[in-house]
């Protein structure tokens, strides 16, 4: 498994897709919802207010399930970028601000 650091610009839906967390719909698409729900749940703001978080893929391109089901509709501009592991990803940006606290509505 390859872990990667996704950065993204939120569109302006970004609040539906804090509902579609809330209300168990990335959870339940199979294969990667689980893990995708975790990530987005625990996903951060850059200095330049863009999403960052980390993310487990196998495929080849990365993440390409992922951006038709749910991360197109809700970012622009999204950056996959292949990491070392899950644990330094997360430890890098764990004293960033959280996405939903960026842009609560």
């Amino acid at each position: 498994m390859t872990f990667y650091e996704v950065r993204a610009k939120p569109r302006d839906n970004i609040s539906d897709l804090r509902y579609d967390i809330d209300h168990g719909m990335i959870h339940t698409l199979i294969p990667f919802g689980k893990s995708l729900q975790r990530s987005l749940e625990n996903a951060k703001v850059d200095n330049n207010k863009n999403a960052i978080w980390i993310e487990e893929d196998s495929n080849d391109p990365p993440l390409v399930s992922e951006r038709e089901a749910v991360l197109d509709r809700y970012f622009s501009d999204i950056q996959i970028v292949a990491i070392g592991s899950e644990e330094d990803g997360w430890s890098k940006i764990k004293n960033n601000q959280s996405l939903w606290e960026a842009y609560k509505t």
